[in-house]
């Protein structure tokens, strides 16, 4: 175990650099208007700098798992990091949207690696006793990364150009590139597992087509070719799965969701991820279109939330450390539910504050179930499995967040057309369509309860297991 001083200044330096890709991802949400008529180009093109990068993220977080076998913590972080630079210094220098956009894929080959990374080697040096404390801190920062990334843009677009978001950004990476030479080690086992290309295309082709094709549910593209690609994307990762199975040195151990709980566990985490990512989308058109709230007072509306589920979160590791996380599971759906049932009530005449009042109450009972469901589902795996574990549940994240846009602004869209049929108000219309949309929510964290009971019947308090 390293000295208590070391270990502090290595977390540190990979929470913040798990924070920085997470809070890369939603940085130009705000500034996307603004980038229309910069780099003329349309609503549908310009969206490509998010559906683009999320598709990038979304391959790189399963192969984290081989390189983090292959590469040194050290080496692969710098690595993540070089890349990641050279994302934000094409983006911040780019002239033209296409140039814009290879930054933005650039840098995704980084950041797609970056949270991976920081949970792997934050949970392998970690005491026994201060995992689920340590997990905690993880997880907050993949909670709440997201939620800052629209509140720091919107800040600095208020002052100066898009460009700026990035010449931030790159003196941060320079930073943690600096922490990283200095104070990163290599806390895990290396392996170096043969290379299986045959793995890697399939993967990246099956997790591309299905993510894109759910990426593109609410536009006007066919649904032949949605579903389709849907499906191609299903078929092939059916068979990426059944070759896992039958290699000797797979590039991603599927095996370990044959384990009930750990299955349960990072099914929980997609369904509850859909609702966590949504309501960063969802409560800004409302208000917005709703209560004509500006997106600087629209994004800032969001950080009540997120602070109060980071505080939570971190509170609700050390007590999983002592207790386990049952009833902290338990606890933190019961108190979803409770805020998404009472969210299906505002309507136009709902104050603000309450409206906010309600997403903290959600926020809270997601701080308290996020992280002690991660820690039980690594908690049933040993040691020389948690690596995979780790990128089947980085993974199964941006699968939630992938899911849940698409679901739940076609919910708010169905509802909002429906209301319309009815001669109501726009305003009064969208807020039968946000209505509609936590009706959504409430069935899916009702499924997440069933989920749960399920497997936290036989559970007291998990430890991580040790090999032996």
């Amino acid at each position: 175990m390293e000295g208590t001083g070391t270990y502090r200044k290595t977390l540190m330096i990979l929470l913040v650099g798990g924070f920085l890709s997470l809070f890369n991802e939603t940085i130009l949400n705000i500034a996307l208007t603004d980038l229309m008529k910069v780099m003329r180009v349309s609503a549908t093109t310009v969206q490509w700098l998010a559906t683009g990068y999320m598709l990038v993220v979304v391959i790189m977080v399963p192969l984290s798992s081989f390189l983090l076998r292959s590469f040194s913590i050290k080496k692969l972080y710098l690595g993540a990091m070089t890349v990641f630079l050279i994302g934000t210094l094409i983006c911040f220098t780019a002239g033209d949207f296409s140039i814009l956009l290879t930054g933005r894929m650039i840098q995704a080959l980084g950041t797609g690696l970056l949270a991976p990374i920081m949970m792997a080697a934050a949970v392998a040096q970690a005491p026994l006793n201060k995992q689920g404390f340590v997990m905690a801190i993880c997880t907050s920062i993949i909670l709440v990364g997201p939620s800052f990334g629209p509140i720091f843009s919107g800040i600095i677009l208020q002052l100066t150009s898009w460009r700026f978001l990035f010449l931030l950004l790159a003196i941060l990476i320079v930073l943690c590139l600096i922490g990283g030479w200095l104070w990163l080690g290599s806390p895990l086992e290396l392996t170096n597992p043969p290379i299986d290309f045959w793995s890697i295309g399939l993967i990246v082709v099956g997790l591309s087509s299905l993510v894109y094709g759910i990426s593109i549910i609410d536009s006007h593209s066919s649904w032949i070719i949605k579903i389709g690609l849907i499906f191609i994307g299903l078929c092939i990762l059916a068979v990426f799965y059944q070759r896992q199975l039958k290699l000797a040195s797979p590039l991603l151990n599927i095996r370990i969701l044959r384990q009930p709980k750990f299955l349960a566990a990072a099914i929980l985490v997609i369904l509850m991820q859909m609702v966590q990512f949504s309501m960063n989308v969802l409560l800004p058109l409302v208000l917005e279109g709703g209560r004509q709230l500006s997106p600087l007072a629209a994004a800032l509306f969001l950080f009540p939330a997120a602070i109060i589920c980071a505080l939570v979160t971190v509170g609700a590791g050390r007590i999983y450390d002592l207790h386990g996380g049952k009833w902290l599971i338990l606890g933190g759906l019961l108190l979803m539910l409770l805020s998404s049932c009472w969210q299906t009530t505002t309507g136009l005449k709902t104050p603000v504050i309450v409206i906010g009042i309600l997403n903290c109450l959600l926020y809270f009972g997601i701080g308290l179930a996020w992280s002690p469901n991660q820690s039980v589902a690594l908690g049933s795996l040993n040691r020389t499995e948690q690596t995979d574990g780790i990128a089947i549940i980085n993974t199964f994240i941006q699968l939630g967040s992938a899911l849940g846009t698409p679901t739940f602004i076609g919910l708010l869209s169905i509802g909002e057309k429906t209301s319309a049929n009815q001669y109501l108000s726009t305003q009064q219309a969208l807020f039968n369509g946000f209505s509609l949309a936590m009706k959504g929510a409430v069935v899916i964290i009702l499924i997440c309860l069933f989920l749960a009971l399920f497997y936290l019947r036989t559970i007291k308090k998990l430890a991580i297991k040790q090999d032996k």
